[in-house]
């Protein structure tokens, strides 16, 4: 080949490469452009272009998408039970006795802070998962099982929610807590039908003396 030749191959070779610059950033998404790894400007929905690799790089993290994750439980089959995590379900009440509990918490990704989202976390589901059964533990950790469960399901929920999201706050995450919700709040199973009699004990106890004062 010719220098002219050879000008005109390196010149289309760069047009091809430069071309591999554009994507399409969906509705539901923010683009994060990067070049040589670090953060040059956000893009919203529609066709855009950054350097293409190796120089830049984009992410493109989904923004309004309601993420759940089951904490203590597992959807291992739609047709199949949910089998229990006992690791993450068993909790230390302040009372010392043990508790079973199973929660979801439903998370999303902060629209405007999408760049502590993408730079901050590097296994996001993992981090929140962390801190959330580290929330519900200490919450639980300062109540007595009788309230757990029976009065305080609420208040244990609003309070998790909003430990959870103070930490997430506190590592720059970028998440938005929604909401957490209590599955299943019970003895270990171990015990369970132990701690039914004695419950049934009680209630029978607290019947006869019903029944002794109104007579």
């Amino acid at each position: 080949l010719s220098g002219r030749g050879i000008v005109l191959l390196a010149l289309g070779a760069i047009m091809i490469w430069l071309l591999t610059g554009f994507y399409t950033v969906r509705p539901n998404e923010i683009g994060v452009n990067m070049v040589f790894g670090r953060y040059s400007s956000s893009a919203a929905n529609g066709l855009r272009w950054n350097w293409p690799f190796p120089i830049g790089q984009v992410e493109k993290p989904l923004v309004t998408q309601n993420r759940t994750l089951e904490i203590g439980v597992r959807n291992v089959d739609m047709r199949r039970p949910q089998r229990p995590t006992d690791s993450e379900s068993l909790m230390l009440t302040g009372d010392e006795n043990i508790v079973d509990i199973d929660f979801t918490l439903q998370w999303q990704v902060t629209p405007n802070k999408v760049t502590d989202f993408v730079f901050n976390l590097q296994n996001p589901e993992g981090t929140v998962r962390v801190v959330a059964e580290s929330a519900m533990r200490e919450v639980v950790g300062r109540r007595n099982i009788q309230t757990i469960l029976t009065v305080d399901r609420a208040a244990i929920e609003g309070e998790v929610q909003r430990l959870t999201q103070d930490i997430l706050n506190g590592y720059g995450a970028g998440i938005e807590v929604l909401r957490v919700n209590l599955q299943r709040v019970d003895p270990p199973q171990q015990v369970i039908d132990a701690f039914r009699d004695v419950q049934a004990a009680r209630q029978d106890q607290d019947r006869v003396r019903n029944e002794a004062e109104t007579y």
